[in-house]
């Protein structure tokens, strides 16, 4: 079974219908959802499907489907909390868990709310179990386009939720801290993992391979975990994911200034939707970011769409037949774009070896 850990959380009769999927669905599985009392449901590629009894996946809700009883999801709780919710409040607080193998479950229940903030989940009636797959390697073909005169430049991926792009910089963060040969020397990584998202760590520990240079700081918000990076750890490189509030954003200008490169995601599905939010005017008024890459699922999930400078003018874009590339090792030079029929490929720049293929086979966070 391609993913045994995820298996073994479930309760009984749900871990055997899953456990009877055949791998091409394995590979293609991104979410499995658990509703009290209700049908399970998994997503594949990003569709929305149904299972029977007997493991049939159907897109409509069948008579036989597979109930979630009360019995079942209690049981999948208890494993997925180690039968202790007081022992992973903090957690349960913000709505999630982190599992073993980096894998994640989102919960929803009746929120506790004190002075506009919320103290506590209870009543849980929904898992939304989200599989968080390391594709290592993915990230090297993109390299090239995110360095100028052979520097890592500041990047921020962009794309609609479920497209990829916190695989894209977990792979990222893991070349930065190993170094790529002939490409880049490795660096040290700051990592500000506020949803356990991109380390998927246990007990402090990352669950994905990060690097030898990377330091996590497991479960702390953006702002307040990057500037305890840059006090404690002097890293050369900080990484966080879905930067989305004022304070995320100053603490990123904050170690701008310090000297420090910032590799993050954002939600947009278009950089005129990035444009169009006001918490993060104040990045392109400061053109923050030399590289905006952005991701989609038009090939399959983890497409790259196109990629941006600081300018959002065009260094790369899907479905022209030429584009101009544009930038330090890159060079200003014409190329030729190739597609490989199996996801969105990524042409080499001049002079190095093609790059084919370029998709995030299984990315689904």
């Amino acid at each position: 079974m391609p993913v045994p850990e995820l298996i073994s959380c479930l309760a009984e009769p749900l871990r055997a219908v899953l456990a009877g999927l055949d791998e091409r669905t394995w590979q293609q599985l991104e979410e499995v959802r658990l509703r009290k009392g209700r049908p399970l449901m998994v997503t594949l590629s990003g569709f929305s499907f149904f299972l029977t009894r007997t493991g049939k996946i159907c897109p409509e809700l069948p008579g036989d489907a597979l109930i979630v009883t009360e019995r079942a999801f209690a049981e999948t709780l208890a494993v997925m909390t180690k039968h202790s919710l007081y022992a992973v409040e903090e957690q349960v607080r913000s709505g999630f868990l982190t599992l073993s193998g980096g894998h994640r479950a989102g919960l929803v229940g009746r929120a506790v709310v004190e002075n506009g903030q919320v103290r506590s989940l209870q009543q849980i009636g929904g898992i939304n179990l989200r599989f968080g797959r390391a594709v290592p390697g993915i990230a090297v073909p993109l390299l090239p386009y995110l360095l100028a005169t052979g520097r890592l430049q500041n990047t921020l991926l962009l794309s609609a939720p479920g497209a990829g792009k916190t695989t894209l910089l977990r792979d990222l963060v893991r070349c930065v801290s190993t170094g790529v040969p002939g490409l880049l020397v490795g660096l040290r990584v700051g990592v500000v993992d506020e949803r356990s998202e991109i380390a998927g760590c246990q007990a402090g520990v990352p669950q994905h391979d990060l690097g030898p240079q990377t330091d996590v700081l497991d479960s702390c918000p953006k702002a307040e975990g990057i500037m305890m990076l840059l006090r404690a750890m002097s890293p050369q490189v900080v990484a966080c994911d879905e930067v989305g509030s004022h304070a995320d954003v100053q603490a990123l200008l904050e170690a701008l200034h310090a000297g420090v490169i910032v590799l993050a995601t954002v939600h947009a599905g278009t950089a005129a939707q990035l444009q169009a939010r006001p918490v993060l005017r104040p990045l392109f008024e400061e053109k923050v970011f030399q590289r905006l890459v952005l991701l989609g699922r038009s090939q399959g999930v983890g497409t790259i769409e196109a990629i941006y400078d600081d300018n959002l003018r065009p260094l790369l874009k899907r479905g022209t037949k030429d584009v101009e590339v544009g930038g330090g090792s890159v060079g200003d030079r014409r190329m030729q774009w190739h597609w490989t029929g199996c996801g969105g490929g990524i042409p080499a720049p001049t002079g190095r070896a093609p790059v084919v293929a370029y998709r995030l086979a299984g990315a689904g966070n």
